[in-house]
Formats: structure tokens, sequence, C-alpha cells
């Protein structure tokens, strides 16, 4: 007598809270399909998890649902934080790689299980899933978190390299770069990636965007955050080398539309999947503020700054003399400060217009009537929920993807401002100006169209939910 086998995806993201935060999410989509789930989180980031969301109550309600930890190889007290996270890839080298083999191979997960997992859904930056996939058979999609333009230039690396685009110094980063199709006309040295600037490219993270660029083709499919109409120009070019691309973004506002369809869970509320307490109260204040009259600052839930960099954007705020909201999260400035530093008129007219946080909900904060603008580190999470929400963007990027993110924000999208690689509070405050008064108009027109777009394309009939249900599809079907 034949044994069903039951369809079970392991979604296995990398431990940084906008990948966690996605593949929540696409765990929830998948579990409403009847496809049994499981998320293999580090148990640092479980821990996190754990304490500060409802995420066990609110995954109760499905019963085709469940955790599984694993450990990066870091000690507790290990701050996992930007300038240290090559130490995280490197504890997932030696500890996470050979503990995910056996989980897979012969552990928990194995085909003699009592669930085997008959998909594997990791991040994109994950080379090893697929020849731990390929030893025992086992099809596998990536979910590239970062963005599709972002994804393009790792694919195009080598070429880069071999057309010695790639390294380069610091000298002259307006070059223009040639090896990346479809970007030629606009991409600079200084919009690549961080990793490409230096003399060499024989870092820890060039080994891995190498590695991804060489396994990301030979999965079985790939899953983008993103829309058709966005990223269209890039994803012709990805469908060359990925035929099988399934675009489900923007995933928080899909998530949301699929929600609202489920007639059981339409009065649910959306759940936080923060890694971070987040301050409720900084919504209230927003209540007080003039419609689209307040500027929201994050540097997302990694990203540091220095104590300088820190106070000429606090100046920029000030000087501009607009309402502004600002995260600064623990361990986001490096430097000790005290209150004798901070100038007076800094304290004096935050005190009128200013309010600061260490963690915020920030899909909320966005769709708030009083933010008029978003000075952001081009993180594709925060830049999708803000095309989501048509709030024009001051791009100030610092890793991996966001450089070239803030680039397509001002030259193809037309939705914002790319001040990188300065941090001045005279360019801050013109930004400022430009985006909440001088250019909002124009601005504020192509965000629109955009914002009308993602909506569209989340809709029942639209090209991101045709993708999801494909996706689904295949997952049973593979």
């Amino acid at each position: 007598m034949s044994i069903a086998i039951t369809t079970h995806a392991l979604l296995f993201p990398i431990p940084m809270q906008g990948p966690v935060n996605c593949m929540l999410k696409l765990a929830e989509l998948l579990c409403l399909s009847g496809i049994s789930v499981t998320v293999l989180n580090t148990e640092f980031i479980q821990r996190n998890l754990l304490r500060h969301t409802n995420v066990l109550s609110r995954f109760s309600r499905y019963p085709n649902f469940r955790f599984q930890t694993i450990s990066d190889g870091l000690p507790d007290d290990h701050p996992r934080s930007t300038e240290r996270f090559v130490e995280v890839f490197e504890g997932m080298k030696n500890v996470t790689e050979p503990s995910f083999r056996e989980m897979m191979v012969s552990g928990c997960f194995c085909s003699n299980s009592e669930c085997p997992v008959t998909v594997i859904i990791p991040d994109g930056s994950f080379s090893f899933a697929l020849d731990v996939a390929q030893e025992i058979n086992v099809p596998l999609i990536y979910f590239e978190t970062v963005s599709p333009c972002a994804l393009w230039t790792y694919l195009c690396l080598p070429k880069l390299i071999e057309d010695g685009e790639v390294p380069f110094n610091s000298n002259d980063l307006d070059v223009s770069i040639k090896s990346v199709p479809a970007t030629e006309t606009f991409l600079r040295r200084r919009d690549l990636p961080g990793f490409c600037r230096g003399d060499n490219i024989t870092s820890h993270l060039t080994e891995i965007i190498l590695n991804e660029a060489r396994c990301v083709p030979r999965a079985h499919g790939v899953i983008i955050n993103t829309f058709e109409v966005l990223d269209a120009s890039i994803l012709v070019h990805l469908r060359n080398v990925c035929p099988n691309i399934y675009c489900i973004g923007p995933l928080h506002n899909l998530f949301k539309s699929c929600l609202a369809m489920e007639p059981e869970l339409v009065t649910q509320t959306v759940g936080s999947n923060s890694l971070w307490e987040e301050n409720r109260t900084c919504l209230s204040w927003l209540d007080k503020q003039p419609a689209k009259s307040v500027i929201y600052v994050s540097i997302g839930s990694l990203a540091i700054m220095t104590k300088d960099q820190f106070f000429e954007i606090w100046h920029g705020l000030v000087n501009s003399g607009k309402h502004f909201l600002m995260v600064k999260r623990p361990g986001s400035v490096i430097g000790e400060y005290d209150d004798s530093q901070v100038a007076k008129i800094l304290v004096d007219e935050t005190k009128k217009r200013g309010f600061f946080a260490e963690w915020v909900p920030q899909e909320e904060v966005l769709a708030h009537s009083a933010i008029g603008g978003f000075l952001t580190h081009s993180g594709w999470n925060s830049t999708m929920e803000s095309i989501v929400e048509g709030v024009p963007m001051i791009c100030w990027p610092l890793n991996v993807d966001q450089q070239v993110n803030s680039r397509f924000v001002s030259e193809v999208w037309k939705i914002g401002i790319d001040i990188k690689d300065t941090c001045d509070r005279v360019v801050i405050e013109k930004a400022i100006n430009d985006v909440i008064d001088l250019k909002r108009n124009e601005f504020i027109k192509s965000a629109n169209a955009l914002a009308n777009s993602a909506a569209q394309g989340v809709a029942q009939d639209g090209s991101s939910f045709k993708d999801l249900n494909r996706l689904i599809k295949d997952i049973k079907s593979i």
C-alpha cells in the first residue's frame, strides 16, 4: 500500500530582520493554501521573535505550521551587527551548514522522518542549501529578499570581474558601469554593492555573492519580492538566466490582500514580525501632525552610523524646519556622547516638532497620513513599503543591495533623491525641503503611479496574485 506524501515546505531565512519578516509572511500564505510549512530560524532570531511578538499565538491558527531552530555558531552575547555580520556567515559556515545537512540527510527533515520535507525555500545567499537539496533529490526554490536590480548585479559579478570593472578603488566613483545590461546609461561605480569597492575581490562577502551567482540559476525557481511593472526592465534579463521567476510583491501588501479574502481571518489584524520592541506611541504623536508634514528617518535593523553622521542628520532635520520621527535603534550609533555635547537648538526644536524612538511599526508609520517623506537606508523591504504608500524617499544607502536600490529610486522610478556617500546637514536639509515642498508634486506623481500599480499587482487578477498561485501549484506538484 502506498503512503500519501504531505507537501511540506521548509523555509530557511538568513538571520536578518527583513528576510525573516518576508519568510514569515510567505509562510502564512503557504499555510492558507494547505501546505505544511516549517520555518527554520537561528536560535538567536527565534528568541528575539518570541520576546517581542505574538508570533506563536498568531501561527497557532495554522495546524500545518511549526518552527524549528538551528545554531548560527555564535555566542549569545555576539552583537550580530552590520560591521561584524561576516562573523555570522563564518559561524554559519562552520556550524549551521553541517547541522542543516544532517537535518536534511538523516535528521528531522529526512525522507524517513515523520514529515519529510518535499521542497526547500532558503534565502538566496544560502548556496550550500542547493548542494544538500541535490544530494537528497529534493527540489529547491530560492527566495531572493534583495531587490531584482541588486540580484541582477550579483549575477553579473563574474562578468564585471572578467571585464575589469570590479574591483575598483574609491578614487573616482562616478565612472560608468557597462557590464550590467539594462543599466548602462545610469549605473556608476558608486551604485554597485559596497563589496565591489577596494583593491581586491577576495572578501568573504564577495565569495558568498559569487556562489549565489553560481547557484541561483540552477534552482527550480526564484521567488522575488517585486511586481512586474516596477522591475520590467530588469526581469526580462533575469529571466534569461533564471527562467522560472515568481514575482509575489509587494509581499506585505499581497499578504494583507490574501488575508482579507479568508472569511475566518478577515477580522484578524496583521501581526508584527519585529525582532525589536516597537514603540507604538509614535502613532499617537503622528495623529497630531499636519498631513504630509513629517519626515520619517530609519536606517533599518542592522546598519550603523557614526556619532558625527548622526549629528549631521539631526542638524539637517532641525534646520529643515519640518516635523520628524527618527528611529535610533540601540547600537545604531557608534561613539559615546552625553547631553552636554548636544546643541541646545537640537534639544529645543526636537521637543517642539520631533520624536525619537528605538523602533517603530514601520508599515503603519509609512501608511500614516502625516508622513511626507522617508529618509531611508534603502533596504528592499523599506523601499517596497514606501512605494506601496506613495511616500517619496531620501536615500542614504550603507550596505549590500542598498546602493543599487537608491540609484533606481532616483534615476529609474523618479520617486526620491539619492544622497549616497555624503552625510552633510546642508545636503540633508535641501533634500528634505525638496521632498516635502519644492519638488513634491513631481515625486508624488511618480510615487502614486507606482503605488497604484502595486495595488493592481496584488488584486485577484493581478500579476503578483497569479504568480503566488502558480508558486503554490508548483510546490504541491513538484
